[in-house]
């Protein structure tokens, strides 16, 4: 099918994903954070990376870098207009992409995709390259020298088709040409595919780093598998993560009982395995009890044992977790929820290291190091008579504060990066990690759920997020998005390319607003605004009823509706 220029979508969709916050610093198209950059650095950059690499290797990093914009921006152009436009209108979002970001305008030629075929075939012209003008300082080329561009087309076409997809720059200006003319084919169409798929691809190590770290994953699991616990340890290095592991690991080297305090998630577990890990109990058992998930009436024979026929339905005898821990660790968490029988038990058991089963006479000496947990403020509960005073001295010899997520700023992306590890191997999932969006969104978010919240969050992103693709903000958190844009903060482009306000806090155009004030002041019904707006779109669109729906967001008939009932056709 044969294309121009008019035959593109709006681009207001587009326009309205570019965010600007000069306040933070930042600019935003969609999920990705943008450059703003000066084209004589780009030059100076390609420049060097010749001079250093030699031609052949700096061309293949620049196609390998306009490959990976192209993959990213396609991912944008399918989630602006996939379910609302469709297929031919999302790839035409790639060559509008590149013009919005300044790379050079594309005019479509042609463009035939019949993929239940096997057909893809593509045509553009390209004006104002920016490779172009990078290379003018060098005089004329002997080959073709848009690199990035070539590769962004190669990249969007391929991630958005789900089809290898190969361009080749058939004329080029930096060589005496009128006009960058580039050609897109299915790879097996083209006689040296093999040759140029060479160019995209990352260096070989790439591909040794990704089986090396899956061997690894492999292994993690394995050895977790064999040691019954979690594939990872404590991850952190904010100071005072750092002191409090410093003080764990000095405990771990008596048998003195442990008590740590943190908010629900913040990995009290993990915390107490390494501190039976590196003690000289490391070789036995370690027994985790969550006090709080036991029936109030069953706790004691849960943590002691119970002798057969102590109470209806104990039709024989069982040890309890402490006797199953002898000779090792237990963990106590939720200690506070302990009924007053357990916790004068748990005291005795302390204190004489001896435990008596429920309906048993006799008591039974153990070897058990106890480490306990809780959310709560025991202090307080002791205040209150809800805590027995004289264990909360008992266990607080040696107590460690657990620091909430929130406090450890630092930690939260390596976290989430080692959980995102985690879940690919586990899935046998590979993304292409993390958007700058829901990166930013990590680093927001104050986790009142702490790691426990962040590690479900990374799940449900790898779970939600197709291979290939990046994680974004609403994988993570639904429709609980975290608000990374300051929108009353931010601008963004109008019509005329201008800077304008964005939303303000009840996601209204401030611009637009003031706009249509003086249609207000003027007493312009909604009857006359409308026919003024179906007037004005259809002057501006040269009487085409297809480009004018677009550019109001409504159906041709719609559109077409509306201007029979204004009497403009």
């Amino acid at each position: 099918m044969l294309l121009s220029s008019s035959d593109y979508p709006n681009a207001r969709d587009l326009m309205d994903a570019l965010r600007f916050l000069p306040e933070e610093g930042q600019i935003w198209l969609g999920e990705q954070r943008m450059l703003l950059m000066p084209l004589a650095a780009s030059a100076f950059f390609r420049n060097e990376l010749i001079t250093t690499l030699g031609r052949e290797r700096a061309r293949g990093l620049f196609m390998r870098l306009g490959y990976y914009s192209g993959l990213m921006d396609a991912e944008l152009g399918a989630a602006l207009r996939g379910e609302r436009l469709g297929l031919e209108e999302s790839f035409l979002a790639g060559p509008q992409l590149h013009a919005l970001q300044g790379h050079v305008q594309a005019i479509p030629v042609n463009l035939e995709m019949d993929l239940a075929n096997d057909h893809f075939y593509s045509e553009f012209i390209w004006k104002d390259s920016f490779e172009v003008d990078v290379w003018r300082s060098h005089g004329q080329q002997n080959e073709p020298a848009c690199w990035t561009l070539l590769g962004y087309a190669a990249g969007y076409a391929t991630q958005l088709l789900g089809r290898e997809v190969q361009y080749r720059e058939v004329s080029c200006r930096a060589c005496g040409d009128d006009d960058c003319r580039i050609i897109g084919k299915l790879a097996q169409e083209w006689p040296d595919h093999a040759q140029f798929s060479e160019l995209l691809r990352e260096a070989p190590l790439i591909d040794e780093l990704y089986e090396l770290q899956a061997r690894v994953a492999t292994l993690e699991n394995d050895l977790a598998r064999t040691r019954n616990h979690e594939s990872w340890g404590p991850i952190g290095s904010t100071p005072a993560f750092r002191d409090m592991l410093a003080m764990l690991d000095r405990a771990a080297t008596s048998d003195v009982s442990v008590l740590l305090l943190g908010e629900t998630g913040t990995g009290k577990e993990i915390l107490a395995r390494r501190l039976h890990d590196q003690s000289q109990r490391a070789n036995g058992p370690f027994i985790a009890v969550n006090c709080a998930a036991i029936p109030p009436e069953l706790i004691e024979s849960e943590l002691f044992g119970v002798e057969k026929g102590a109470y209806t339905g104990a039709i024989q005898t069982r040890m309890g977790r402490f006797e199953r821990a002898d000779g090792g660790t237990i963990f106590l968490d939720e200690l506070a929820e302990l009924t007053p029988r357990a916790q004068a038990a748990l005291l005795r058991t302390l204190e004489e290291h001896q435990i008596e089963r429920v309906g048993g006479e006799s008591v039974r000496s153990i070897d058990v190091r106890i480490v306990a947990a809780t959310h709560t403020d025991l202090l307080e509960r002791v205040e209150q008579g809800r805590f027995r005073q004289d264990l909360f001295y008992r266990l607080n010899a040696f107590t460690l504060n657990i620091p909430a997520l929130r406090q450890r700023l630092e930690d939260i992306v390596p976290l989430a990066d080692h959980f995102l590890r985690h879940f690919e191997h586990h899935y046998q999932r590979r993304t292409l990690g993390f958007s700058d969006q829901a990166r930013s969104a990590i680093c927001q978010y104050h986790w009142p759920g702490n790691i426990r919240e962040l590690k479900n969050s990374v799940e449900r992103g790898v779970i939600l997020t197709a291979d290939h693709k990046h994680i974004s903000e609403k994988s993570l958190f639904g429709d609980y998005c975290v608000p990374t844009l300051e929108r009353e903060k931010s601008q963004g482009l109008d019509s005329s390319g201008m800077l304008t306000p964005s939303l303000d806090e009840r996601g209204e155009n401030i611009s637009a607003r003031q706009r249509v004030q003086p249609l207000l002041d003027a007493g312009m019904n909604l009857e006359e605004i409308e026919k003024a707006l179906i007037q004005a779109v259809n002057s501006d669109s040269g009487g085409n009823i297809t480009a004018a729906a677009q550019r109001l967001g409504m159906s041709r008939a719609a559109y077409a509706y509306r201007l029979k009932k204004h009497n403009l056709r």
